[in-house]
C-alpha cells in the first residue's frame, strides 16, 4: 500500500504556495509516495500542485479532489495535461461531483443527474487526457476539439466513486477511485468487489483504491475522537457521505477516523491493506502540538 499525505487543507503558513512546497520537498525527502491536494475554496489545487511539481523531483502530486460541474471538460483536460508537463509526468486527477449543496446552492448550476454527467464528462476528457482528440454527441456535452501540450504524458483519473453508478463508471472509465469518509468494512464489502468488476468488464487494469481518512497518533484518543467530531460534523450531513458512514455502522467522522497510539493506528493501517486499498491518503488532523511530527514518523516507518 502506497502512503500520502493530504494538504491544501490546513489554514495558516502550511496553506500558503510557499507551506505547499516546503512541505512537498521535506514529504519527498522522507520517501513518501503522494500529495494529494485538497481543492475546496482557497487555492487551486490543480495550479498549485503544477508549482509544487516544479519544486519537487519524484512524489506523485494528485488531486482530491476537484469538481468536474464547474469546468468544461475540455478546459479541464487543457489545465490537467499543462500540470502534466510542469510535473515531468506525476500529477494525477482526483475528479468528483462535489455536492448538490456546492453546485446548486453556492454556484447556481444544475445538479440534476450526476451520474450521467459524469458518465459524459469521462466520455470527452477521457481521450483528451491520453492526447486523442474528443467527438462525443451527449445530452450535457457535444464536444468535438483536442488539446495539444508538448511534453505532456497521459494524465491518470481517479473517480470519487461511492454509489452503485458512480463505482461502474469509475471501473469501465478511469483509474480508479478516490474515497473519504469510507470506512475498512465498507471498502471491503462495496467499494473494492464493485470498482474491480465493472473494470473487469470493461477489460481495464486492476483499479487504484485511495483511501483519505482523517488520522492522528495520540494517547488521548478519546479527547481526539471528540475534536474530530466538532470539527468534521458537516461530513456527516452530506448525503453522499452519510450513505457510506450508514454502510459502515458509523455515527460520524469520528468512528471511521483512524487515531489512537502508534501501535494501534499500524494495526488499523494493517487493515486497509488486508481490505485492497492500494494507497493510504492521511488527512492529519491538527489535534495537539506533537501530532503531527508522531503522524508522519509513523506513516514513515510504513514505507
Amino acid at each position: 500500500m502506497r502512503i500520502g499525505v493530504m494538504s491544501g487543507a490546513t489554514p495558516g503558513p502550511d496553506g500558503t504556495l510557499d507551506g505547499l512546497v516546503t512541505r512537498a520537498k521535506d514529504l519527498e525527502a522522507r520517501g513518501f509516495h503522494a500529495i494529494w491536494m485538497a481543492n475546496i475554496f482557497g487555492h487551486d489545487a490543480i495550479l498549485a500542485q503544477s508549482i509544487v511539481g516544479r519544486e519537487t523531483e519524484r512524489i506523485e502530486l494528485g488531486t482530491a479532489v476537484v469538481p468536474s460541474y464547474p469546468r468544461h471538460p475540455h478546459a479541464m483536460a487543457q489545465q490537467c495535461l499543462t500540470a502534466q508537463e510542469a510535473c515531468g509526468g506525476r500529477f494525477t486527477l482526483g475528479l468528483g461531483l462535489s455536492h448538490q449543496l456546492v453546485i446548486e446552492n453556492m454556484f447556481g448550476m444544475s445538479y440534476e443527474k450526476p451520474a450521467r454527467h459524469m458518465r459524459e464528462y469521462m466520455e470527452v476528457l477521457g481521450p483528451l487526457l491520453r492526447g486523442e482528440p474528443a467527438a462525443f454527441d451527449g445530452t450535457q456535452y457535444k464536444v468535438h476539439a483536442s488539446v495539444d501540450v508538448p511534453g505532456a504524458a497521459p494524465v491518470g483519473v481517479l473517480i470519487a466513486a461511492l454509489g452503485d453508478h458512480m463505482l461502474k463508471i469509475a471501473g469501465r472509465t478511469s483509474d480508479g477511485t478516490i474515497l473519504w469518509m469510507t470506512g475498512a468494512k465498507t471498502i471491503e464489502t462495496h467499494i473494492g468487489p464493485k470498482i474491480r468488476a465493472a473494470a473487469s468488464e470493461a477489460g481495464r487494469p486492476e483499479p487504484r483504491i485511495v483511501a483519505g481518512f482523517p488520522i492522528a497518533v495520540t494517547d488521548n484518543p478519546d479527547r481526539v475522537r471528540e475534536k474530530i467530531s466538532k470539527g468534521m460534523a458537516m461530513y456527516g450531513t452530506l448525503p453522499s457521505y452519510r450513505a457510506m458512514l450508514d454502510k459502515e455502522g458509523a455515527a460520524g467522522p469520528a468512528d471511521i477516523a483512524i487515531v489512537g497510539n502508534e501501535s494501534e493506528v499500524s494495526k488499523s493501517l494493517d487493515r486497509l491493506r488486508d481490505v485492497g486499498v492500494t494507497d493510504f491518503d492521511a488527512a492529519i488532523f491538527p489535534a495537539e502540538d506533537n501530532t503531527d511530527r508522531r503522524t508522519i514518523e509513523l506513516l514513515q516507518s510504513q514505507l
